[in-house]
């Protein structure tokens, strides 16, 4: 082993790259692909520069380190999912308080609103097509609206 580790050249850096970036592929955590980058880093300077097999490895961990935590420091704060999980399990919350325009009349207490690219039912009180309603609470899948 220490026999391969003092004749790892430059090529042998991009390979360990390439298995990384298909390793990526695989595994969640955008972590390995850092670390193909840190490989690839030390092949192009070991192409340059020879380095010893112990410096070669340092130079690794640390180039790898240094990109995940830049990353993860870096990254746009909206890279999460940016739903509230409170309205998780209940969509219909989140709409609590907002106006939306009618889209089939209310008709004995029963209607849909549009929302966004989706349609809603609701209960309230007899309106007509294009009424602007607000929406007051929820019931499972039917939003309680009021006139606007």
């Amino acid at each position: 082993m220490i026999e391969f580790a003092q004749s790892v050249t430059w090529w042998h850096w991009w390979i360990a790259a390439a298995g990384l970036a298909v390793l990526e592929t695989f595994l969640p955590g955008a972590i390995a692909i850092w670390f193909a980058a840190a490989a690839v880093i030390v092949g192009a300077v070991q192409l340059v520069v020879p380095m010893p097999w112990q410096l070669q490895l340092v130079l690794f961990g640390a180039l790898g380190l240094a990109a995940i935590f830049s990353w993860r420091r870096l990254r746009p704060q909206d890279y999460k999912a940016k739903e509230d999980p409170q309205h998780l399990n209940r969509r219909g919350a989140q709409y609590v308080g907002q106006v939306f325009p009618l889209v089939e009349a209310i008709r004995d207490g029963q209607g849909k609103v549009g929302v966004g690219d989706t349609v809603w039912l609701v209960r309230g009180p007899d309106a007509p097509v294009g009424a602007r309603v607000r929406v007051t609470g929820v019931d499972g899948a039917t939003l309680k609206v009021e006139t606007a």
